[in-house]
């Protein structure tokens, strides 16, 4: 505070005594919000000047009028004549690409569910994350709710990273659908071979809830023969610029490009596109069969420079086009540490170009190294409108994970565009709540919200957990009687390169199993959806402990499971870190 008044003091002890006249005035986009931290650059002087957090702004000058450039990342540059003594309102207009790119998109959405309605969500004290937890929903009113499939796991790394960290994890950062589905629970295969999707329900208790039961929903890709994956068409989009210069970055991606290098196959064709110190192509297109040549390549990268990405962008899809392989995996792979500049000038040339791409068949995968909430990044929301995956590498064995164990769902697509929908049936359910797939605050409010289906990789496993509360308590009668089901399941999608929209179908039956006689991995899952609500400090965890989610993970896991194990002791350190925090709160009380 005392430098700030210094500052202001110096400031105004430099003007001339003259100066006696004031530019007052405020900075709003369409929709009437306030701008804070645009740039103002008063054109008599070439001083710079910044909106504060309301978006308003004074300006003390010498003369009566002048002229002024406002510019913020986003948005169309304004150049406008100003005038003291009265107050000015100035509207920046959002650049298209900026319209699409940070508009914030629905995760899940509830059919008829107005925004009054979700009033009580926000309220009372119980949300301090950007993130708003769906709350229960009455199913005779609002028996639909549906999700856009995505197969996004970066949460888990990104949860890991903090607890190595022995810090918090930030309540937006727990994603609970990416912590379930990055283990890959109980895969069923599709009924038959013409179909895409698999379908499983179970229908339990509720471990934190002795009122509520279960609703387990797993859904999952078919998977593709060896044999007959199409040859693929691979432009490696590596950054290369001097943030990139540490170890958890351009080291830990040179050692994961090469790990997916083994897996190439004679007729895969690979080109590495570098942006940073220099742009343009590192690696002319080269077969998978000469792999000594790829690996050489990817180790001699450096780091240095800046982080030009939309120049890198242009380079890499021009290769990816002229190495196009019609009905083949052509696909762009982004690296990065999220430092990631697409240039203001250009942002609706390159949304433009990457959904071009996208619908005649060129694919967009992002790898984040080294980043810090990468939620906030363009990275995560570029790969979904290039209709692709995003995957946050932070150490080799995850690494190997997502670029070996996990290939064909990293790089590969069985569907596309795939939206899932559930309609309860109300004589069975009372209320439900759909575990995961918060919306942020910010999209609940926006108007223009939508909801985007994502890829799909063949193989990929989605489970999906609903906490309900039934119309009759009593499970060995109702549940059993009802013929219409538990609940309709319906996926929308498209296939690869196919502009017909197609959809499958299930129905959860209304059939009761205890908790315990659960197949493991359902009981394990029931573990990481309580990790999860403990880390957002939900008020849904009221009633559980880090303990509970220990002793229940490890009842469940698989001893040789490497991965679960793992898990267990993540959920170990939470509970010290955690558990510290609250005993520095309560010796300051």
């Amino acid at each position: 505070m005392r430098l700030a008044v210094a500052i202001l003091a110096f400031v105004l002890s430099s003007l001339p005594s003259s100066a006696q006249f004031y530019f007052r005035g405020e900075i709003r986009d369409e929709r009437n919000n306030s701008l804070s931290n645009a740039r103002i650059r008063l054109h008599s002087t070439g001083f710079v000047y910044y909106s504060g957090v309301n978006g308003t702004f004074g300006i003390l000058s010498t003369i009566t009028s002048d002229s002024l450039t406002i510019n913020l990342d986003g948005y169309q540059p304004l150049t406008v004549r100003i005038d003291a003594g009265r107050f000015h309102s100035f509207t920046l207009k959002m650049l298209y690409a900026s319209a699409n790119l940070q508009r914030n998109r629905l995760v899940s959405l509830t059919r008829d569910l107005r925004p009054e309605d979700r009033k009580a969500w926000t309220t009372g004290g119980e949300t301090y994350s950007a993130l708003v937890e769906n709350e229960f929903v009455q199913a005779r009113r609002y028996p639909e709710t549906g999700f856009a499939i995505h197969t996004d796991r970066a949460a888990y790394s990104n949860i890991r990273r903090f607890l190595n960290m022995n810090t918090t994890v930030p309540p937006d950062a727990v994603r609970t659908e990416e912590l379930l589905n990055y283990f890959n629970f109980d895969y069923t295969p599709p009924s038959s071979p013409d179909s895409i999707f698999g379908f499983h329900s179970y229908l339990s208790e509720c471990p934190w809830n002795a009122e509520s039961w279960m609703l387990f929903l797993n859904v999952c890709a078919r998977r593709i023969d060896s044999s007959r994956i199409p040859p693929s068409n691979l432009v490696f989009l590596i950054d290369i610029s001097g943030s990139m210069d540490m170890p958890n970055r351009l080291p830990l991606l040179k050692s994961s490009f090469k790990l997916l290098v083994d897996n190439l196959r004679d007729k895969d064709t690979v080109s590495i596109v570098v942006y940073g110190s220099t742009v343009g192509v590192w690696l002319t297109p080269t077969s998978g069969k000469e792999k000594e040549k790829i690996r050489k390549s990817i180790e001699d990268l450096y780091p240095g420079g800046a982080t030009p990405g939309e120049s890198g962008i242009r380079t890499a899809y021009r290769v990816a086009k002229s190495q196009f392989i019609k009905g083949g995996n052509n696909r762009v792979i982004l690296a990065t540490d999220g430092d990631f500049n697409v240039g203001q000038s250009s942002e609706a040339e390159l949304e433009k170009l990457i959904t071009l791409h996208q619908e005649s068949g060129i694919y967009l995968t992002c790898l984040g190294v080294g980043m810090g909430n990468y939620k906030d990044s363009k990275l995560e929301v570029l790969a979904k409108k290039g209709n692709g995956n995003f995957a946050y590498l932070d150490n080799e064995q995850e690494a190997e994970k997502v670029l070996v164990k996990e290939l064909t769902q990293t790089l590969y697509t069985v569907a596309d565009d795939a939206f899932l929908n559930i309609r309860f049936n109300p004589s069975v359910v009372r209320e439900y709540r759909l575990i995961g797939f918060d919306n942020k605050l910010k999209a609940l409010a926006d108007s223009l919200n939508e909801v985007e289906g994502g890829e799909v990789g063949p193989g990929y496993s989605l489970l999906v957990l609903f906490e309900i509360k039934p119309v009759n308590a009593s499970p060995e009668n109702l549940f059993q009687q009802d013929k219409e089901g538990m609940a309709t399941v319906t996926v929308n999608y498209r296939l690869p390169n196919d502009s017909l929209h197609r959809s499958t179908g299930y129905k959860c039956p209304a059939i009761f199993t205890e908790f315990n006689d659960l197949p493991p991995c359902y009981r394990f899952a029931s573990s990481v959806a309580m990790f999860a609500s403990l880390l957002k400090g939900s008020k849904f965890s009221r009633f559980i402990t880090w303990n509970d989610a220990i002793i229940m993970a490890s009842e469940s896991c698989r001893p040789d499971d490497a991965i679960q194990k793992e898990y267990i002791n993540m959920i170990g350190k939470a509970k010290k870190i955690y558990g510290k925090n609250r005993r520095k709160r309560r010796e300051k009380e």
